[in-house]
């Protein structure tokens, strides 16, 4: 058998061995070919002198501040689920109380349990089971929910694995891929959460004799990492995890198990459950609770899942072991045509502006009617697929302008009725007139009820983002935080994120003024205010757009400050909108203050001291744009 070994070609090529820097660069192609960029080599080699331990502390903790500083509160977390996710209160309600009890838990025993194995033999943890139909947003809020907590997350489906792991995947592979979202940092990985998709596929068929030995096998894999045990990294059928050993070992020159512990893992399992309804119909018709005997409707009403029990899940077929480790069961709603038109309509969801940037990767801004909306909920809520049916109907009908308009060099596009129910025609309509008055001044009024749309969403949860931010958020400083939601095409927190940027940016420039001004200068919240809005529309920087406006009007600042005893000037909106004005009317209240009245009234007709001001911004510019 041939073997081709790039270290044995190596020496043949060259007559002689590689030296280590070679070594290390050949090695780290070779595994990077075949294993992908989980492979890294870690130079130099080292291999420790026997009895010195080398071995890496890893912190203990989770979160973003790794410190297991955990401070999330029930409701908090709720508020911010409440801003992305239309409907399910009750599922956001449970989630947001369970998952946050979960992590405080952790955080209130690991001071106690440090150095130490956990006596709290049977604890019971929060193992979650979601329950509700495709496309209402099971899967976005636990993501949500991890990106807010700071935990790491991975997400598998059920019906990728296997008992054994030789076909299909391993379930304990879910728990290695956490290892590797936390960057390779067990004690944050062991913090972290599990959701697991599609896990009523993985329920014993009813209609078979006997066990469904290949799916209750999946089952019971699964008991020992929901509940507590150890799992090796290093796995025989997993060569990436043999070659991570090894590197440890080279590393510390031990060989010792790296195991992760997944007592404190939360794993999350979500399912359409299709058939469990007729099973609690049944379940209820027996008891004599809810449902008459007699009636026997043709659809059964999605609400009646709430009424689901712990035999119900034993009867749709999972192990009893099984469903006694998933103590929290949350059902959500099912979407109807009012909820997605409030999703199209949330700022913070995720289809409208994903289509936005869409368009805007060619430079096309876009905007929606009102009545466009309504008719592309109307025919999700036909499709039965909850938010997935919002995409695929928009998809469906701007497919056709996405491909033909970036060739028109058109820049803004409306989303009317008439294009929603036949895109084809509205089309060739639109591009018989691209740029017809009457379709612009369209677009502007559906533009500005969106802006006025998102203003009045910013200005409802003023309090929550102000306390988030830190910063007042006043109906003024709402038009900037939409201003930047539409330009930087992202959710209303990010907006406001990029909006306390700039003010930093901003008040740090203004923090140096001292040095680079003869005068005392400072600027009050419309200032800011208006000086970013100038940067959203121009595109510059905001840090040196506020020096710019300093520097031209420093000269007129400084003749106020020689005839007045005011030694530091506050600049205000007008200041930034208005210049000339600004100054002029500051230099003439001080001269009238100053000036005998004759004096003052001299000064009419002369040249305006605005004008001189901005005649030597004018020099400054030109001095600094010189090489």
């Amino acid at each position: 058998m041939k073997i081709d070994d790039p270290f044995v070609q190596a020496e043949k090529d060259t007559g002689k061995v590689p030296n280590q820097k070679e070594l290390e660069k050949e090695l780290s192609e070779y595994l990077s070919k075949k294993y992908g960029s989980r492979i890294k080599i870690v130079s130099p080699f080292v291999f420790p002198r026997p009895g010195e331990d080398r071995t890496e502390q890893t912190p203990v903790g989770f979160g973003p501040d790794r410190e297991g500083k955990f401070n999330m509160l029930p409701e908090d977390l709720e508020e911010y689920l409440d801003s992305y996710v239309v409907k399910q209160s009750e599922a956001k309600s449970v989630l947001a109380t369970k998952i946050c009890t979960h992590f405080n838990r952790i955080k209130h025993t690991a001071p106690r349990n440090s150095g130490r194995k956990s006596s709290r033999v049977g604890m019971i943890k929060n193992n979650v089971l979601m329950i509700g139909p495709t496309g209402v947003g099971k899967t976005y809020i636990v993501k949500l929910i991890a990106e807010k907590l700071g935990v790491p997350f991975v997400k598998g489906d059920a019906t990728k694995f296997s008992e054994t792991g030789y076909v299909g995947g391993d379930v304990e592979d879910l728990v290695r891929d956490l290892v590797y979202e936390a960057g390779e940092d067990i004690a944050l990985a062991e913090n972290g959460i599990i959701y697991v998709d599609e896990i009523d596929k993985i329920a014993s068929a009813r209609n078979i004799i006997g066990h469904d030995v290949s799916r209750t096998g999946v089952q019971r894999a699964l008991l020992k990492p929901m509940e507590e045990t150890d799992v090796d990294l290093k796995v025989p059928h997993d060569p990436i995890s043999q070659i991570q050993a090894i590197e440890q070992y080279r590393k510390t020159g031990k060989k010792e198990k790296q195991v992760v512990n997944t007592r404190n893992i939360l794993f999350i399992m979500s399912g359409a459950f299709g058939d469990l309804a007729q099973i609690i119909k049944k379940r209820l018709q027996k008891q004599g609770l809810g449902f008459e005997a007699k009636v026997t409707p043709a659809e059964v009403p999605w609400e009646i899942l709430k009424e689901v029990t712990a035999q119900d899940l034993i009867e749709f077929g999972f192990e009893s072991e099984f469903v006694g480790r998933l103590p929290v069961i949350v059902v959500f709603d099912e979407l109807t045509k009012p909820d997605l038109v409030e999703i199209l309509n949330n700022p913070n969801n995720p289809i409208i502006i994903s289509k936005r940037l869409d368009f805007r990767s060619y430079g096309i801004d876009i905007a929606f009617e009102t009545d466009a909306i309504e008719k592309i909920a109307e025919m999700a809520a036909a499709q039965k697929t909850g938010a997935r049916g919002l995409v695929s109907v928009i998809e469906k009908v701007l497919i056709p302008f996405e491909k033909r308009l970036p060739s028109t060099g058109l820049k803004r596009f409306l989303v009317t009725l008439d294009v929603v129910t036949d895109p084809e025609a509205e089309l060739r309509k639109l591009l018989a007139a691209p740029h017809e008055q009457a379709v612009r001044d369209r677009y502007d009024r559906a533009r500005e009820r969106e802006l006025q749309e998102i203003e009045s969403y910013i200005l409802a949860r003023a309090g929550e983002l102000a306390a988030r931010s830190g910063l007042r958020i006043s109906e003024e400083r709402t038009k900037v935080i939409a201003a930047l939601y539409f330009e930087t095409l992202s959710d209303i927190n990010s907006a406001v994120e990029a909006f306390m940027d700039m003010v930093s940016e901003i008040r740090d420039e203004e923090a140096q003024w001292h040095e680079k001004l003869e005068v005392g200068l400072e600027l009050d919240d419309g200032a800011v205010d208006e000086i970013i809005l100038q940067a959203i529309a121009s595109g510059q920087e905001v840090g040196p757009l506020a020096f710019q406006l300093a520097k031209r009007l420093e000269y007129g600042l400084k003749l106020v400050r020689d005839r007045s005893d005011t030694a530091r000037f506050t600049l205000t909106r007008e200041a930034v909108t208005d210049m000339e004005g600004f100054i002029n009317d500051l230099i003439k209240r001080t001269y009238s203050r100053s000036c005998p009245s004759g004096q003052a009234e001299s000064l009419e007709g002369t040249e305006s001291p605005g004008k001189a001001a901005r005649d030597r911004a004018a020099d400054f510019e030109e001095d600094r744009d010189e090489p």
